[in-house]
């Protein structure tokens, strides 16, 4: 299982802006979808954004599109989440994930999992 490691997360107001990170090893990055997701209290967890290994392919939640943008960058071995004009719906646990099947498409199978970073957007 690939190690993935979150970080970015912390308390922000809503209508402002936060980046995630997720680190992963170049095994896992070069060659796998990515994709973050989130888990809110008393929620079960749901996909925010994914993206394929290429980059030429982005899905996004319906709650988050034109606020979310998923991206990924190889030399670095990191994939990003940037939230912008956060809402306080959108106060979870955000977990990377990555998906070592995905071809093409937005059928995404993720398998490994990060340990999460808590996103909190106060009114």
């Amino acid at each position: 299982q690939g190690q993935l490691v979150e970080s970015g997360g912390g308390l922000v107001q809503a209508g402002g802006s936060l980046r995630l990170s997720c680190a992963a090893s170049e095994r896992v990055f070069a060659s796998y979808a990515m994709g973050w997701f989130r888990q809110a209290p008393g929620k079960e967890r749901e996909r925010v954004a994914a993206i394929s290994w290429s980059g030429g392919t982005t899905v996004y939640a319906d709650s988050v599109k034109g606020r979310f943008t998923i991206s990924r960058d190889h030399a670095k071995n990191t994939v990003y989440l940037q939230m912008d004009s956060l809402k306080p719906e959108d106060t979870a646990v955000y977990y990377c994930a990555a998906d070592p099947t995905h071809t093409i498409g937005t059928d995404f199978h993720f398998q490994y999992w990060g340990q999460g970073t808590q996103v909190t957007v106060s009114s």
